[in-house]
Order: C-alpha cells, then structure tokens, then sequence
C-alpha cells in the first residue's frame, strides 16, 4: 500500500494518508484506534458489516494485517466497539451489543490480531445477558477496567469490571453497582475521565423512559481509585448511588433540553472540574451551559446566546444528533475554550476563567471539514473521525456513512466508504 504525502488544510502539518478497507456505510455507529508501543490497532465493521480487527507497525504503513471475528452489525448505532491494550501487551475487543449478550475477544500477549479468540463470559453470565455501552479504562495503577450498562435504558445499572492480566481473568471492581436506578431511572454516564490530580471525574443524566426528552438532574462524582466515591467537597458517596443521595449539578427537569452524552468534563486553569451541556433557556431555545465547582458549590452560566434555535428531541432510538460538546479546557492566561459543533458547524467559546463571562463565539473548520476534500460525500452523508496522539504524531481515522435513523434499517443498502488513517507530525 502505497503512502501519498497532502496537506490536510491550509496551515496544517504535512499528512500521510493511508486507505485501510471498505466499511459499513448505512449508519454510523463507533470504531475504534488504538496504539500499542509498537503498532496501530484499528476496530470496525466492514463492507459486509462484520467486525474486523487490522494492525500494522507504527512505522510501516505498507504492512496491515487484518482479522475477522464471528459478529455482524445490524441497524442500530449504538453498538459501537471498544478495544484496549492490556499491561501484559494483549489486545482485548468488545461491541455490537444493545441490551445483549456480552460479546468480547481477547488476543494472546503478542496483541497479533490473528490471536483474537472469543471469550464466552468476564465474571458471570447473570450480569451478562443484557449488555450496551462498553468501555475500557486504564486505572491510575496501569490496570484494565472494562464498564458497561447492565440492563435497558430506563432500568440499568453501571458495572464495572478489573482484569488480572497473570491470570487472564475478570473480577467486579466493586460488589455493588456504582448506580442503581431503584427500577424507576436509568443513569446515563460520560466518563469517567481523569483530571490533571489524577482523580477519576463523572457526569451523567438520569433517564426515566427510552424516550430521549426524559433525562434530567445532572449529576456528578469523583474517585481516586473508581472504587470508593466521593462528591465534589470529598464527602463520601455509598454505593449504589441512587437519585435521592446523588450530588445534583443542575436540577434540568424532564423534557428540559438536557441530552446524555452532551454531559463533558473538562478543566480550567487550576484544574478544577468543570461540565459542558445543553438545556433550554426561558424563551424555550437551546443554550450552552458550563458548571463549575469552586469548591463550596457548582457555579453554573450559560455561555452561548443562540435566538431561534431549539433542538426539540424526543423518541427513542440513535438520534441524528444536531449539536456535540467537549469538556472546557485551559486556552492562555486567564482565558478558556469550550468546543461544541452544531448543525455541522464547529464552533469555540472562549470564556474569562474568572468568572466564565463570554469573550467570543468563533467559528472554525473541524476535523471532519478539514477531511472533507479528501472525501467523495454523497447527499446526507456524514464524515465521522476519531484520532489520538503519541509522540509529535496525530492519528485521525476517517470515514462516511449516512447518520442514525433511530436504528431503523434503509430502504437500501448503500455502497460501503473507504476507510482512511490520516498521520500528522509535527
């Protein structure tokens, strides 16, 4: 495979572009990148949507191997795959599943591709049945957590798992569930992430139905080890956490403009956690919201000032999605940046670290506009990325596909995209 040397966008490093295969392109739903010492792992469903593992060494593009393991994509955008490198150098995979049996792979500790084996079950198949939103972390010890949603939405709890690498085997991190919706919620997390003080930061939602418009009452905790957890002034948490003893954010109330997954943690100039989302303002339009804990209370300020703008989501299903957050970071003396992309277009507030005051709403070409060229978009398509960084390189995966449609199938199938790694140096 031949390396083409472009430039991705004006003012940008000189890319190396690479195609590794054909992918499903009926909707999109999560791939995977991951980076081991010595080689690139890429995870995703093919042109016949079965899951497909591909490595190559990170410093021979020409040398991809690929390996096909036994699962197939339907329709539905939540079964986005996840992959993780453990400490002994084993590649382990898991995906294709909403509310359904926990289908993972493990590869022996070379991280060959070709090693990939199905293992039946992690700790036990009574919480094993109904699996979605799987999840690997690494500890702050260097050890491999795997987190998922046991149950349905509405009614799941949140399980976290710890593998022992010298014995090859799973274990319940915690022996009870980090939340328990009492039957009546279901809590739906972004995170955990790990702040510049090391300790593990959490936002979530709690849902009362499938329907998208009955999330409310932000929440939040912190741990140090993901096993005992605290709120934001340290005091502790008992597990499970239910609604009536979690620390509550912003109260947003059902059908309020808060979505899951639109609830990021970042970080300010002194490392204090801080949680970008959405709701409704008191003329009914969609705002920017960022909460930030000063260390006595949450501070909370609307930082965009849209007019005639409402996304009004209700339904079930994979929503075609109008506006994406990430978490607030540090951007020069005094001053942060807070990404958000709506209807397409990226935009960054940057806000006074003082008192998160808005200063601009700049408008910029995102990753996905920057690829764009390189891309042949049909009508209503989508060009979906994902990168990471290692050393003075960034590695962005990119490909197209038509968005969700509440995990309905097309009328047709469509012709698969191509998919592409894009390597930047420095």
């Amino acid at each position: 495979m031949s390396v083409v040397m472009m430039c991705v966008a004006v003012g940008m490093p000189a890319t190396a572009q690479e195609a590794i295969d054909r992918v499903w392109n009926g909707h999109s739903v999560g791939f995977d990148l991951k980076l081991s010492d010595t080689h690139i792992y890429v995870a995703y469903y093919d042109a016949n949507r079965q899951l497909t593992v591909a490595q190559r060494p990170l410093n021979n593009p020409a040398h991809w191997v690929y390996h096909k393991v036994d699962t197939w994509l339907g329709w539905d955008s939540h079964n986005l795959i996840a992959m993780a490198i453990d400490p002994e150098g084993a590649l382990h995979v898991a995906g294709n599943m909403h509310v359904d049996p926990l289908t993972y792979f493990r590869s022996d500790a070379s991280g060959d591709v070709r090693t990939l084996k199905r293992v039946a079950q992690m700790v036990g198949p009574e919480r094993e049945a109904a699996m979605t939103y799987p999840v690997f972390l690494h500890s702050r010890s260097g050890d491999l957590i795997f987190k998922y949603r046991d149950g349905t939405s509405g009614r799941g709890d949140e399980i976290y798992n710890i593998y022992d690498a010298s014995t090859q085997s799973w274990r319940r991190l915690t022996a009870a569930p980090l939340v328990d919706g009492e039957g009546k919620y279901n809590a739906y997390f972004m995170g955990p992430k790990q702040g510049p003080d090391g300790v593990f930061h959490m936002a979530w939602v709690w849902r009362d139905t499938p329907m998208a418009d009955t999330n409310h009452d932000l929440s939040y905790a912190k741990s140090a080890d993901l096993i005992n957890w605290q709120k934001a002034d340290g005091s502790p948490l008992t597990l499970p956490i239910r609604l009536s003893k979690a620390e509550i954010v912003d109260p947003v109330p059902v059908k309020g403009g808060m979505i899951n997954n639109n609830t990021v943690v970042g970080f300010d100039d002194q490392g204090r956690v801080m949680i970008t989302y959405h709701k409704y303002d008191p003329n009914g339009d969609t705002q920017i919201w960022v909460a930030r804990f000063t260390g006595k209370d949450w501070e909370r300020k609307q930082i965009s000032q849209w007019r005639d703008y409402r996304w009004d989501f209700s339904g079930g299903g994979s929503l075609d999605s109008e506006i994406f957050v990430e978490g607030a970071r540090p951007a020069g003396e005094g001053y942060l940046i807070v990404p958000v992309v709506r209807l397409g277009q990226s935009i960054e507030f940057v806000i006074r670290a003082d008192d998160l005051s808005l200063t601009e709403e700049r408008k910029l070409d995102g990753r996905a506009a920057q690829l764009a060229p390189r891309f042949e978009k049909s009508e209503g398509q989508q060009i979906n990325t994902l990168e990471t960084r290692k050393g003075n390189k960034t590695y962005v995966l990119g490909w197209m596909s038509y968005p969700p449609q509440r995990d309905l199938p097309r009328k047709d199938v469509p012709p698969p995209s191509v998919l592409k790694l894009f390597v930047e140096s420095d």
